[in-house]
């Protein structure tokens, strides 16, 4: 992918973009002062180097909470047996593809990789731990915090301006 340069106007873009997907061009090019053909051309622009991944909907869990159940959340820390490369990249290719993994981060020091997945109930948690964790003789230890109250939710980057 080549590099794309990118000025105040496209942070601005990328920003309201970021708060609210669903924004129309017109209302976008009006909130940082461009013409909507600009606009248009620079959000395609954007898009087309990779900057904005994806467009989805932020769904309500308290408010799904009636209908699906709350369900479980856990952040969970993985520490693998052997640490080399080929190891890392075929324990995140496996996790990844699975559903209930909502976010999956390489880190250091301390385990090798933080889970966030989320399940209806403890029996699904138990399945997707033996089919990810237990299943895996690379996997040395796996600590799982179960979260009690999600305060703040916000998938943003943050943008210098």
């Amino acid at each position: 992918m080549e590099q794309i340069s990118v000025d105040e106007i496209d942070l601005k873009l990328l920003d309201s973009l970021q708060t609210d997907a669903s924004l129309s061009n017109q209302t976008l090019a009006e909130r940082v002062h461009i013409s909507p053909p600009t606009c248009l051309r620079r959000v395609k622009r954007l898009r087309d180097a990779g900057l904005v991944e994806r467009k989805i909907a932020v769904l309500s869990t308290d408010k799904l909470a009636a209908i699906t159940g709350h369900g479980l959340t856990a952040l969970v820390e993985i520490t693998l047996d052997r640490q080399g490369t080929d190891q890392q990249e075929a324990f995140e290719a496996r996790v990844v593809q699975d559903d209930a993994v909502q976010q999956c981060y390489r880190v250091s020091p301390g385990p090798d990789f933080m889970l966030v997945v989320h399940v209806a109930d403890m029996p699904r948690y138990l399945a997707l731990a033996q089919r990810l964790f237990t299943s895996d003789a690379n996997v040395r230890n796996v600590k799982a915090f179960f979260s009690t109250k999600r305060a703040k939710f916000e998938p943003k980057v943050l943008l210098a301006q």
